[in-house]
């Protein structure tokens, strides 16, 4: 496709050709709205508004705010509510947290996993406990 014609889909997709798109070169600006209309506005495994939340997040801890602008509003027009874009944001900001604080103190990377394992299998069998339990 050449220039006008992506120029023609972004538009019957959008609406518009935004601004930014008109600065990706020639050589990769269908590959770039392939990869952009594929991977934000098609349907996939995880529903539109999780993946919104989702980009939310990682846009708020790359501090992208063009990003954190684009998916609260295509999160919000998904149905996510204010609730659900706080929460969002906070766990995000969880997760950078304590990325930082394990990074920064250097934390043995084996023995982290062999701790998770043992979280987990503690955590399973504490619910199959529970329902077990309630019936």
């Amino acid at each position: 496709m050449n220039r006008e014609q992506v120029y023609r889909d972004i538009e019957e997709t959008l609406g518009l050709v935004p601004s930014f798109f008109k600065t990706v070169p020639d050589s990769t600006l269908e590959a770039d709205w392939k990869a952009f209309k594929g991977i934000q506005l098609d349907e996939g495994a995880v529903p539109g508004k999780y993946r919104e939340l989702i980009g939310l997040g990682i846009s708020a801890v790359t501090k992208c705010h063009y990003c954190v602008l684009y998916h609260t509003e295509a999160a919000k027009m998904m149905g996510a509510t204010d609730e659900e874009i706080r929460e969002a944001l906070r766990y995000a900001g969880n997760s950078a947290l304590w990325s930082t604080w394990l990074n920064g103190e250097q934390i043995d990377f084996e023995e982290f996993r062999d701790e998770l394992r043992r979280v987990r299998d503690y955590l399973v069998k504490k619910e199959e406990a529970r329902v077990g339990a309630s019936v």
